[in-house]
């Protein structure tokens, strides 16, 4: 979903928001340098199963209900795509308290990161921006998307879509705000599960902030 690239995979990468996702135990094996934030690292991996546990049926329902809104090529089923997330939290879980013990998974949210200006190559914050636009206002967007440019060199935000499945009334936005200051371009990703969900925005620093 971020176009990445096997040089990509050699920087030093943070996930905002990454919730019991499977992608820093996987980026680990590699070799990847991740670090993911999310306020979910407060709690021990017991309550995170438990909280799972309680809301797995629930998200399945929602997408049961809502399933013209997603392309059924890659997965076929919704069962399929319950069984595809339960076993990538359970890989999340399984690395979790060593995660923990690594500084791998930190107790961080935005619009506010306890990391020193430019800690990292790329920042990817995958269904939080944008997805939320009814429950996150335009400052709070703003705000963590700054955030986001001061910690790492890189910013690449996916999808571009509010939970409605249309494009988020923020991407034009921000689109003009960063404008002067920012590189921001949306780009066509090979992937696309929401309808509609094969774009992303990358956000680099223009050439003479690098100087």
């Amino acid at each position: 979903m971020f176009a990445l690239s096997d040089a990509d995979l050699h920087l030093r990468i943070l996930g905002c928001a990454d919730g019991p996702a499977s992608f820093n135990a996987e980026s680990t094996r590699r070799g990847t340098e991740v670090i993911s934030t999310d306020p979910l690292y407060r709690f021990d991996a017991g309550t995170i199963r438990d909280r799972i546990a309680a809301t797995y049926d629930q998200m399945l329902e929602q997408t049961r209900q809502n399933r013209q809104q997603f392309v059924w090529d890659a997965i076929p089923s919704v069962e399929e795509l319950g069984r595809i997330r339960m076993q990538a939290m359970q890989e999340f879980l399984d690395d979790y308290d060593l995660g923990k013990r690594q500084g791998r998974y930190v107790d961080a949210e935005l619009p506010s990161l306890a990391f020193p200006d430019n800690s990292f190559d790329l920042a990817l914050c995958s269904h939080f921006l944008f997805l939320y636009a009814e429950h996150l206002s335009e400052a709070f967007h703003r705000s963590a998307i700054l955030e986001s440019c001061r910690v790492a060199r890189e910013v690449r935000i996916f999808p571009l879509l509010a939970l409605d499945g249309r494009t988020s009334r923020y991407v034009a936005r921000m689109l003009h705000d960063l404008s002067d200051a920012w590189e921001v371009s949306l780009e066509t990703v090979p992937y696309e599960f929401q309808r509609g969900g094969n774009q992303m925005m990358r956000i680099r620093p223009l050439e003479r902030n690098y100087s």
